[in-house]
């Protein structure tokens, strides 16, 4: 007997090439109408790279930064909450531990406006007032930030009670609070973004988390990324005074991981340059990546060797205006390497 095969109409092939897309969109969380920069190329490629050219974080997300005291942790959240001013939207700033001040904010272009800086003691200090904000400015995206959740306490911990009973009220709070504020930040597409210390976990054993953050497991559930920073590594610069060498440390190199995403791919990593008295390193961070992936062994941008030293090569790239140019030389670059990667798969029905 003959076998016949029945084709699909073009309009209901159509129809489905639209589904498919509609969940394709609905897979990830956030709205990348528009994009912050976290002042990282290479981070914001790790984030988002494969879903929106350069990548970056999008409106509607929580976004847990955790890792080890000292590590860069604060300077991320800094760029990012300079990075939703610049892009006319409003910010609520919160440091429970008082250590932000207008000059360390400056280097990031953030501005402490009036009645954005707080700083709380209790947790439903910061996630009640969320829930209440109106903001007037006319960014598509609006910022809350927190710095350091772990120094937040709670009703009991401020009465001097201890023990088992503290550490349950707070993780109850955290779940408590978030599980409310969530569907507000999606629903009003705000961009929260949390630093957190990671505590060393006593009673790991042998095949349990060595490491955990604060306030039990709700950021950790509720959060639609989270960043793991490693401990960082000392840059150090070297110079000639008066035919003697002296050597100082300048900066950190700081190795972070997207540990949990639902707005991409998790488990990308990138590795973060930080400059004291300056922050982020963009330019430095992107010669490097260029030098350690390209064929030449010297740094260069579109092909051309730049034949200087680190510092000498900034400088060129600085004094020209050619970070954009570097910037797109290394999407590109990412995207070709990330490409190799791509599973080409049969769809499964």
């Amino acid at each position: 007997m003959e076998r016949t095969t029945k084709s699909t109409p073009l309009s209901q092939q159509m129809k489905n090439r639209v589904n498919e897309k509609r969940e394709e969109k609905e897979e990830y969380d956030g709205d990348f109408g528009t994009i912050i920069s976290t002042g990282s190329t290479l981070l914001d490629l790790a984030l988002s790279g494969g879903r929106v050219r350069g990548g970056g974080l999008p409106g509607g997300i929580l976004v847990e930064i955790f890792g080890p005291s000292g590590s860069g942790k604060t300077v991320l959240l800094s760029e990012i909450a300079g990075g939703v001013q610049r892009q006319g939207g409003d910010l609520i700033f919160y440091d429970p531990e008082a250590r932000l001040n207008e000059q360390f904010a400056k280097l990031f272009g953030l501005e402490l406006k009036e009645g954005m800086y707080k700083v709380p003691n209790k947790i439903p200090e910061v996630f009640s007032a969320v829930r209440k904000w109106e903001p007037v400015g006319k960014g598509d995206v609006h910022g809350i930030c927190a710095d350091s959740l772990a120094a937040l306490s709670t009703d009991m911990e401020m009465d001097n009670e201890e023990g088992d009973k503290m550490g349950q009220r707070r993780a109850k709070e955290f779940s408590e609070q978030l599980r409310k504020t969530c569907r507000i930040i999606k629903q009003k597409n705000y961009l929260m973004v949390c630093s957190n210390q990671v505590r060393q976990n006593m009673d790991a054993g042998a095949y349990g988390q060595k490491y955990v953050a604060p306030g039990g497991e709700a950021m950790g559930f509720y959060a639609s990324v989270r960043l793991r920073f490693a401990r960082a590594e000392k840059i150090y610069e070297k110079h000639t005074y008066q035919g003697k060498e002296v050597k100082r440390v300048i900066g950190v190199e700081v190795e972070t991981e997207v540990f949990k995403s639902s707005i991409w791919k998790p488990f990308h990593k990138a590795p973060i340059t930080i400059i004291f008295d300056y922050g982020i390193d963009d330019i430095r961070q992107n010669l490097q990546f260029i030098k350690d992936y390209s064929k030449q062994s010297v740094y260069t941008l579109g092909g051309q060797s730049l034949d200087k030293s680190m510092l000498e090569a900034i400088k060129i790239i600085e004094e020209d205006k050619l970070e954009v140019e570097l910037k797109e030389e290394v999407i590109n670059l990412w995207e070709d390497i990330e490409s190799k990667f791509k599973q080409e798969r049969k769809p499964k029905r």
